[in-house]
């Protein structure tokens, strides 16, 4: 029987009761069609899972009553971070809940010279809320009890700037470098990769993240497209030193 888990951004405590928050209750009871008495589970990102039952529920809000409280013991023992130039449409929806699915630590939007994309702070603050909401979901899919760390959508070189003596590998994927990833020294488990837009890292773009001590791979012969090449390097990196 599968487990029904739904993402709240509320403290959750073992013999506790509350209400659901609207976007909760209205996924409970609309889209999953619960009613009192039907068991769910919900998290907050704390790294538990918190096994409730609705108490009372009508047509748009839902009263829960948390019986236990069990720690969530799945994540990856490789802390991940995504660097992605920020892609068009669905394809960043794609990249954020599959990266998510896959075990990845943090998440990092960026703007670079070649990104087809353009946000204003009020827009760019939007789509930030959106990708959230996007790793929460995958969460509830995935078993996942932590959420990963969605980071604001900046320029990749003021992102560079910020991140100054950060003790962590450093990869950027680039089809022009001669290294391969189990060519690669690993020295660390907590790792970075960085991955470019549609139409690749710039020249510019690339000397920056390797004066930043980025160090380029190779992902095989063939051109991965931006969707493709993160969630492909992540499983490979999972595969070779995580829980793959």
């Amino acid at each position: 029987m599968r487990t029904i888990r739904l993402y709240v951004d509320t403290a959750l405590q073992a013999g506790s009761q509350l209400a659901l928050p609207d976007a909760a209750a209205d996924h409970a009871l609309r889209v999953l069609r619960l009613r009192t008495g039907d068991a769910l589970t919900l998290f907050n990102g704390d790294g538990c899972d918190y096994a409730c039952i609705i108490e009372h529920s009508d047509r748009r809000s839902a009263r829960v009553r948390v019986n236990a409280c069990t720690e969530v013991g799945n994540e990856s023992p490789l802390t991940l971070t995504l660097v992605q130039a920020v892609a068009r449409g669905e394809k960043m929806d794609w990249i954020v809940q599959k990266a998510t699915e896959l075990g990845i630590a943090r998440i990092v939007p960026v703007l670079s010279e070649r990104s087809e994309v353009r946000l204003d702070a009020r827009r760019a603050d939007k789509r930030l809320d959106h990708w959230r909401a996007v790793a929460a979901s995958a969460c509830e899919q995935s078993g996942r009890a932590r959420l990963p760390l969605m980071e604001p959508l900046r320029p990749l070189d003021e992102w560079i700037t910020a991140q100054a003596g950060q003790d962590t590998q450093r990869l950027v994927l680039s089809p022009d470098s001669g290294a391969r990833l189990a060519e690669r020294a690993w020295v660390s488990a907590r790792a970075s990769v960085a991955v470019g837009p549609e139409g690749g890292w710039s020249q510019r773009d690339l000397s920056t993240l390797q004066g930043a001590g980025f160090e380029t791979l190779q992902l095989g012969p063939r051109v991965l497209r931006t969707e493709t090449a993160g969630l492909a390097a992540i499983a490979a990196m999972q595969a070779l030193h995580g829980d793959l």
